[in-house]
């Protein structure tokens, strides 16, 4: 027994626990050398005669070579969308538009996980987010306005709804598919057409989902896919269409705004966001730093209404922050397509180097950084995750939209002065207050001068809930009942 004892008593004891490599396979998706450009249910070589690789930002392997297309092959597109208008698509019954978004959603489901790993490798994002939020969510809104389709009339009561025409629409590199489906889906609900631009980094689940079109037999011309840099949105912008439909940078919106200005065109635009996250000293500490942790580090701070700015009540600083400090410490961060991998990469090397010039200013301005230890791959994009101390009002870090996986930390100490300070800053697209009381919760979501706000949560999406800002937020609401009627005239 003694000899038993001492036998036990000499096994190693392990230091610590590590995660295993956990990687999704590859070979679950097929990437073409080369794609053109998707026209009236074909595919087309550009008549630019131009063409440009998109990479992998985790590797900087490329992947495929993709059409740029120039203006005669948006006119071609814009004019494959208009006479699938004029065919029968607008005039079609509410109930046989469903049957083919309900086919899109269900394809969605069926190969979710060939567009997650796509998603991931052209992106960046870890492989848990496109798997457990962007497939899914895509796939909920093609179902949520299926059941829309054949409603409009119920919809807007005592109104005669009919489709405005040619939506164009132009989407961001931080959510590919997710904001293809935002788009797509209530355009197709409501009777109108589609020519569709995705960003230039992130093209190939767009351009997969050319053949989710082909499997639900959409007919020809109905949504088409022209791919391309600025360039390409200018002459979407410019060309003959009804709508145009924009989510992106400012800057850029403003432009189209210009653009458009005094013309017939309708215009909804999903602009920058620069979020306070509003934590009370009543609120649930723990559960407060997951959800300061899942509102900027998630997607890389690659979010709009990612929550940037952190407002702490005095009382509860050092306590908030030695929590997050503590939580970041376990983040992992690394390759996109291990599933245990929380912050993947940075989307590409321009965003990578507009990440590292905002962060020198806010050292050179004062304010202190905290970044875990962590060992970053050697190639690809990459930026360890990082909180700013000693912030003020007046640091470009805490006005200027980062857009990656930076927070700014500010303190407060009434509710009037949380307010006030959450609405010092151009943007308006979303927030999140923390707090155990209900009524501080709709005193401030009462304003608050933000489109979305979140309690005791963050980043939390449903199709059925309508998302959009104020200010240079942009104008105009995506998903529930108040996305559909941007794609409406109403007689």
């Amino acid at each position: 027994m003694t000899e038993l004892e001492k036998k036990q008593s000499a096994a190693p004891v392990p230091a610590g626990w590590d995660y295993a490599a956990a990687p999704e396979a590859r070979d679950i998706v097929s990437i073409a050398e080369r794609y053109g450009l998707y026209v009236g249910g074909e595919w087309l070589e550009p008549r630019s005669g131009e063409w440009y690789t998109t990479i992998s930002p985790a590797t900087e392997e490329p992947l495929a070579e993709v059409a740029q297309a120039g203006p005669e092959d948006v006119g071609l597109a814009v004019a494959a969308a208009r006479g699938a208008l004029d065919d029968g698509w607008s005039g079609l019954r509410g109930s046989e538009r469903a049957k083919y978004l309900f086919r899109i959603a269900r394809v969605l489901q069926e190969r979710a996980r060939e567009f997650a790993v796509l998603e991931s490798l052209n992106g960046g994002k870890p492989i848990r987010e496109s798997r457990d939020v962007d497939l899914p969510l895509a796939a909920a809104h093609f179902f949520y306005y299926a059941g829309w389709a054949d409603k409009l009339e119920y919809a807007f009561p005592n109104r005669r709804p009919r489709p405005i025409g040619v939506a164009g629409q132009i989407i961001p590199w931080n959510f590919p598919l997710l904001m293809l489906a935002w788009k797509i889906a209530p355009a197709l609900a409501t009777g109108n057409t589609v020519v569709l631009k995705p960003a230039e980094t992130t093209p190939l689940t767009a351009l997969l989902f050319c053949d989710v079109l082909r499997q639900a037999e959409l007919p020809p011309g109905v949504v088409n896919i022209v791919t391309g840099d600025g360039r390409t949105g200018a002459e979407l912008v410019t060309a003959d269409v009804d709508k145009i439909a924009f989510t992106g940078s400012t800057d850029v919106g403003k432009a189209i705004r210009r653009e458009v200005a005094g013309t017939q065109k309708k215009l909804t635009l999903e602009l920058g966001g620069k979020a306070a996250n509003v934590i009370f000293d009543d609120a649930p500490l723990d559960q407060a730093v997951e959800g300061i942790v899942n509102g900027i580090y998630f997607n890389q701070g690659h979010v709009c209404c990612a929550g940037s700015r952190l407002l702490v009540q005095e009382s509860v600083y050092e306590d908030v922050i030695r929590k997050l400090k503590q939580r970041m410490g376990t983040l992992r961060v690394g390759d996109p397509l291990d599933k245990n991998t929380d912050v993947g990469a940075i989307n590409s090397r321009q965003q990578l180097e507009k990440i590292e010039e905002l962060v020198r200013s806010g050292e050179e301005e004062g304010a202190e950084i905290y970044q875990p230890a962590c060992r970053l791959p050697e190639r690809g994009y990459w930026f360890a995750p990082a909180v700013f101390t000693e912030v003020a009002q007046s640091h470009r870090i805490a006005q200027e939209e980062i857009f990656g996986p930076v927070l700014s930390v500010l303190t407060f100490r009434t509710p009037e002065e949380a307010v006030e300070k959450a609405n010092n800053t151009p943007y308006g697209l979303s927030a999140g207050v923390w707090t155990d009381k209900g009524s501080r919760i709709l005193w401030m979501a009462e304003r608050l001068r933000a489109g979305v706000i979140w309690a005791n949560t963050y980043n939390r999406f449903d199709p059925a809930s309508p998302f959009g800002g104020y200010k240079e937020s942009g104008f105009g609401r995506e998903g529930g009942l108040h996305g559909l009627e941007p794609y409406l005239e109403f007689e």
